[in-house]
């Protein structure tokens, strides 16, 4: 995660895989925002892939931006998490735009249930008991 302000955006690049581990990269891109900027721009071409961790990470980064003012873009979406999200959503077909959807709030609200319900199931799949 590489994160840069400039004027009034912050732009956060991520970069190889985000899972659980990711969480806490994400947590910090916001700490250096002041109340001066407008936007935060999330770069997703160097994301190589996403699982419903990551997507849940993902989710709250944008949830805790907005709650900052800021307007949220995220751009560059790769194959492998454009198809996880779609799935997550039931939005069957390949190529949809589910990434230029996600930041409506209903949308969002809608993603981040599902993904957690998925991840739950990974979990217990796995031989753990659901995350709390």
């Amino acid at each position: 995660m590489d994160v840069q302000c400039s004027g009034g955006s912050v732009l956060a690049k991520v970069s190889g895989n985000l899972d659980d581990e990711a969480g806490a990269a994400l947590q910090r891109a916001l700490e250096g925002v002041t109340g001066f900027e407008r936007d935060l721009m999330v770069d997703l071409h160097g994301m190589v892939s996403m699982d419903a961790d990551g997507l849940l990470h993902l989710l709250d980064l944008h949830r805790r931006a907005e709650g900052l003012g800021l307007r949220v873009l995220a751009i560059g979406w790769q194959p492998q998490p454009q198809r996880l999200m779609a799935e997550v959503a039931g939005i069957p077909g390949p190529g949809s735009a589910v990434g230029e959807r996600y930041a409506l709030a209903g949308f969002r609200r809608l993603i981040e249930e599902r993904a957690q319900r998925a991840r739950d199931r990974a979990d217990f799949a796995a031989g753990w008991l659901p995350r709390a």
